[in-house]
């Protein structure tokens, strides 16, 4: 996958001739060897070099780098990789100067050494240098940079980081910042479950872009070595070029067996992808280098990508031919046809179009012949890269790193037909993952597909993943009643959480009665119910597989406040939570907490009561002691924000006494449960 759609990043992000000229000479193969470097010694090629290197003991490469210039000349040679997109062989050269020589860290040699890591698809060490540019660098890095880090952050799981800086990017842009309101990344929910599975037919290279063909069959891109003799490699990922294979499906969960090559009139020695069939099976579309008797070049040097068409006839596909929307000056790829056949849908960077790479569609005519590309618009595309399209009867589906995705390429669906379609929708966990999630393809049925995906746990560079679709039977129903009267409780508020976050709301009803539905299944939750009068109960409730939970709960009448004139309303802002055996305001708990110091200057009539507990680990005593820190410590963070101290009423510590679950001491709680209880609460008070 990298070999394709990092050309398509690269068109529209690295944007110097000569990376752009780098690009030309690399990708696909080199047709001359001078352009390759010092090409006739073993020790000066990439492999050779660096072999070399690593062949050395720790103190003979402690003694090579400490003589004089050796840094300079690694750095050179690591640029001179990166700048022929070697990049797996520049992180290399990159690693070693930055780790084992006393060379100073300096802004083009991090950016380089992140990129060569980004590129090549290690988000870990990518995010390293990344991490450190930014610390040192921060305020001179350019935008693409600052991307690719967030990116790295959000394949490394840091969401919330990465909510941080985009926001600051956006910023600097004077771009709209409603979408980044909710710093969290949250998983789309619906009446369906999913359940995934990797396939056997995955090899150690990539594997992606699966297709439907002649109702059993998967067409699809792979880089795996089926050669006997030993295969050219592209030399970005040092696997062997990408060909179509093609293998059946041998049962309902998706499997694939008896994979081969699909057709030695379509495949070459240079890269063929990404595919699409007419739907009588006998028209191809697939991408492919420009190539023709030998590789083409557009007048930036660059070696573009286009779309071409092969026919079956005779019972052989013919001799390929390109399209003629095609350009030498820009790429064309990743084509999809929609169910009659009447209409392509594309991937391009041709100039007009909104971000990196936009989605287009063209008419097919009855006589092959095609009409001028439109754009999608902006209901699909935006300032990102929008890939790899899959059309059905009434839904488009493409991926996209937009921002505030789940990280990499996430795949989003598009309801619609023809070139009117509504807002993509991200089709959350677990069809995206924090790395790239593309190619996904759907039947007929709308239950089971395909798509590919280089998250962790993969057994390659890229892998394709079966789906299946069940009916999302996981659903909590409670009901509500009054401990003392036995009287449901109409109307009280229900928050169910998870690890100590809040998914959803609910409301009970005239009969007590609620219900959480399309939840994920074996998981654990709590449950808070809460409503003013009373005091609020929590239970911890784990789902099952497929299956209603019902639970049941009392509330407590609360006790009237003496003294304090009447209660205004209870003000709880979430996530206001300590760390363990701390009483510290934590980041997140100060911006919870600078919510309420607004309702309080907005309202001069209100005072506040502020009530502060603990987990029940450790001694009552104890427990006692850190919850009275725990109720000073965010009286003093309030009146450190401008709120005259004697609007504070009271600052009351309880300790264990009011846990919010059943997490009493000496029972096994998970840490997340524990969590729950560690907090402050808060009660506004009208004069």
């Amino acid at each position: 996958m990298k070999q394709l759609i990092l050309l398509f990043f690269l068109l529209c992000s690295l944007g110097t001739y000569t990376q752009e000229l780098a690009l030309s000479n690399n990708y696909g193969g080199n047709t001359s060897s001078t352009n390759l470097v010092e090409v006739n010694n073993d020790n000066n090629t990439p492999n050779g070099f660096l072999k070399h290197l690593d062949g050395l003991s720790n103190k003979k490469l402690h003694k090579y780098l400490s003589k004089k210039g050796v840094s300079e000349k690694l750095i050179k040679k690591g640029n001179e990789y990166f700048d022929k997109m070697w990049y797996a062989e520049a992180a290399r050269v990159f690693d070693i100067v930055l780790e084992k020589t006393e060379t100073e860290h300096t802004l083009p040699l991090l950016s380089r050494a992140g990129d060569s890591y980004y590129y090549s698809g290690n988000l870990e060490k990518s995010y390293k240098w990344y991490n450190e540019l930014y610390q040192l660098y921060r305020d001179e890095m350019q935008e693409d940079t600052f991307f690719k880090y967030t990116q790295t952050l959000k394949g490394t799981g840091k969401y919330r980081r990465a909510a941080v800086l985009t926001k600051i990017l956006r910023q600097k842009r004077a771009e709209p910042l409603n979408e980044l309101k909710k710093l969290d990344v949250s998983t789309w929910k619906g009446a369906t479950a999913v359940k995934i599975k990797n396939l056997g037919i995955n090899s150690k290279y990539s594997d992606f872009s699966p297709m439907f063909h002649n109702g059993s069959d998967i067409v699809y891109a792979s880089a795996k070595d089926s050669s006997i003799l030993t295969t050219r490699r592209y030399r970005w990922t040092n696997q062997p070029f990408l060909d179509l294979y093609v293998a059946k499906r041998k049962n309902d969960e998706g499997d694939l067996f008896g994979s081969k090559k699909f057709s030695n009139k379509i495949n070459t020695k240079f890269h063929e992808a990404s595919l699409a069939f007419s739907p009588d099976q006998k028209t191809i579309y697939f991408t492919r280098n420009n190539y023709g008797k030998r590789l083409k070049r557009g007048k930036n040097g660059v070696n573009h990508l286009k779309i071409y068409r092969s026919r079956y006839v005779n019972d052989e596909w013919t001799e390929a031919e390109e399209l003629p929307f095609n350009s030498e000056n820009y790429s064309t790829g990743h084509p999809a046809v929609s169910q009659d056949g009447k209409k392509m849908y594309f991937v391009s960077d041709r100039p007009g179009g909104f971000g990196g790479t936009d989605i287009y569609v063209v008419d097919i005519y009855a006589n092959g012949a095609f009409s001028e590309p439109k754009n999608l618009g902006r209901t699909i595309n935006t300032d990102a890269k929008e890939m790899f399209p899959y059309v059905t009867e009434n839904a488009l589906y493409f991926s996209s790193n937009r921002p505030m995705g789940f990280g990499g390429l996430d795949v989003y669906k598009s309801e619609g037909s023809n070139d009117l379609f509504s807002v993509g929708i991200n089709l959350g966990k677990p069809i995206n993952s924090n790395r790239d999630d593309f190619s996904y393809i759907i039947d007929s049925t709308g239950v089971k597909g395909y798509f590919a995906s280089n998250r962790k746990g993969g057994k390659g560079d890229d892998d394709i993943y079966s789906f299946t679709y069940t009916l999302n039977l996981n659903a909590i129903n409670g009901s509500v009643e009054s401990m003392s009267t036995g009287e449901v409780i109409k109307r009280a508020n229900i928050s169910l959480y998870q690890d100590g976050a809040l998914v959803k709301e609910a409301s009970s009803d005239d009969t007590g009665k609620y219900t959480f539905k399309y939840l994920d299944p074996t998981t654990e939750y709590s449950v808070v119910a809460k409503k003013k009068g009373f005091v609020k109960d929590s239970l911890s409730v784990k789902t099952k597989e497929n299956k209603n939970i019902t639970v049941f709960q009392t509330l407590k009448e609360q006790k009237e406040i003496e003294d304090s004139g009447p209660i205004r309303d209870a003000f709880e802002p979430s996530n206001v939570y300590f760390d363990f055996d701390s009483y510290k305001i934590t980041p997140p708990s100060a911006q919870e907490l600078d919510k309420l110091i607004t309702v309080l200057k907005e309202n001069q009539d209100l005072s506040l009561k502020i009530e502060s507990h603990t987990d029940a680990v450790g001694s009552k005593t104890y427990n006692k002691y850190l919850s009275e820190k725990r109720a000073e410590s965010t009286r003093a963070y309030i009146v450190s924000q401008g709120i005259d101290p004697s609007r504070v009423l009271s600052a009351v510590g309880y300790g264990e006494e009011r846990l919010l679950n059943d997490c009493w001491d000496g029972k096994p709680c998970a840490p997340k449960q524990h969590r729950l209880n560690r907090r402050s609460e808060f009660i506004l008070v009208s004069e």
